[in-house]
């Protein structure tokens, strides 16, 4: 399995959040995302999860890992969970009293639902004012669409992004990763760390409302500012930036890579790395401008120069000139890529002998990111712990839950 070539994760976590608890009530991507980054910074996060079957992402495949599906091993670590029937009286009411010691909700319901179970804001609020609540929804609280469902591909759809991605010739493709998802989740942590920040100061809680359509449009910008500023209407043009004159995938003799000349330096830069000097001493190509203006035209010569040599040459020039460019790196290459495990971004957790791989936090602060804290737990792992230490509820209590199915 490749996940056995990764390093083993341990040693201390990020101690930013310490002290902050989260109740994430979420399921699929986008709220766990979320409450994993929470968690990452150094929250104490309790998934709250359905009795016998969880989140739903749970079930989300194959491939599986010790039962599980990799889609939920992969936004689920550094939390807790706990099973808890809120459709029931007794669940709920458990609820509310564990609100009243969060410093912060994630709920991922429409408007609708929250109220119907009350786990909104303004009942939550009752029970702890300063209360920060986030809703991570499809289309926001409010306005026409509020009560719509909403899943990733359908945030790709109307935020024009499916229509940008592909060939011009192809039809829209949806992004090869749950982008819209990702980025509410990171959306709602940003909110989430502005809102604690404003309550030290003033001790005001917050309702954060973030939608997935409104994420993924606001990841559009880019775009659609010139849209709205030119009227121009851009279509997707495959790896070919529209903006700047050469900035698209190439292929070499033998693998394709990508190549950004964005400037002029790196242009000139760019044309002695590959051995044609006329490039930059021909005042047709002297600006961004006039390259656009020839694009076709240096393409095609472009083009015939790196099918002279292999990518590892060209790569091994363009890093020496210091011209942007790559490799277009499957997936495979991706998870062996020693310079992101020695950044620390890819390694596994010791789970009962199971190695659960991971994609880290990606951020150093203090020279370390997060640590092997907890990995994704198994479903209701931590009910009885949690329960006793947040509600003081004793074993017969809990006992007593469990034969009622409450948790």
């Amino acid at each position: 399995m490749p996940a056995d070539s990764l390093p083993l994760k341990a040693g201390a976590g990020l101690d930013l959040l310490a002290g902050v608890r989260v109740l994430d009530l979420t399921t699929s991507i986008a709220g766990p995302y979320a409450g994993q980054l929470l968690g990452d910074l150094g929250a104490t996060v309790i998934k709250i999860e359905r009795p016998q079957r969880g989140d739903d992402c749970r079930d989300w495949g194959p491939p599986f890992l010790d039962g599980e599906s990799l889609w939920y091993l992969s936004v689920n670590r550094n939390k807790h969970s706990v099973t808890l029937d809120i459709s029931q009286p007794r669940g709920r009411e458990l609820f509310a009293s564990m609100a009243g010691k969060a410093d912060v909700v994630l709920v991922n319901l429409v408007s609708r639902a929250q109220r119907k179970l009350g786990i909104d804001y303004a009942t939550l609020r009752a029970h702890r004012h300063d209360l920060i609540h986030v809703s991570i929804t499809g289309f926001g609280l409010e306005g026409e669409r509020a009560d719509l469902p909403c899943y990733d591909l359908i945030a790709e759809g109307y935020s024009g992004v499916m229509d940008m991605t592909g060939e011009r010739e192809m039809p829209p493709q949806k992004i090869g990763t749950p982008a819209a998802d990702l980025l509410a989740g990171q959306d709602a942590a940003l909110a989430v760390t502005a809102a604690l920040l404003r309550r030290h100061r003033t001790g005001q809680g917050a309702q954060i409302d973030v939608a997935l359509v409104d994420s993924m449009t606001r990841f559009m910008a880019p775009r659609l500012l010139p849209y709205l500023g030119s009227g121009e209407l851009l279509r997707r043009s495959g790896g070919r930036d529209s903006v700047i004159a050469i900035y698209q995938a190439f292929d070499t003799a033998d693998e394709p890579l990508t190549l950004g000349l964005g400037n002029d330096g790196i242009w000139r830069r760019f044309a002695e790395a590959v051995g044609a000097p006329e490039l930059a001493n021909d005042a047709g190509f002297g600006s961004n401008v006039l390259r656009r203006q020839q694009r076709a035209e240096l393409v095609k010569r472009i083009a015939v120069l790196l099918k002279q040599q292999p990518r590892a040459y060209w790569l091994e020039k363009f890093a020496q000139a210091r011209v942007p460019a790559g490799p277009i790196n499957r997936l495979d290459e991706v998870a062996c890529d020693g310079a992101l495990q020695a950044r620390g971004l890819l390694y596994v957790f010791d789970r009962n002998s199971v190695r659960v791989p991971q994609v880290g936090l990606g951020i150093a602060i203090d020279g370390r990111s997060e640590g092997g804290n907890k990995p994704p737990p198994k479903l209701g792992e931590d009910t009885s712990s949690v329960l006793g230490e947040w509600l003081g509820l004793a074993d017969e209590q809990i006992a007593d839950l469990k034969r009622t199915q409450v948790i």
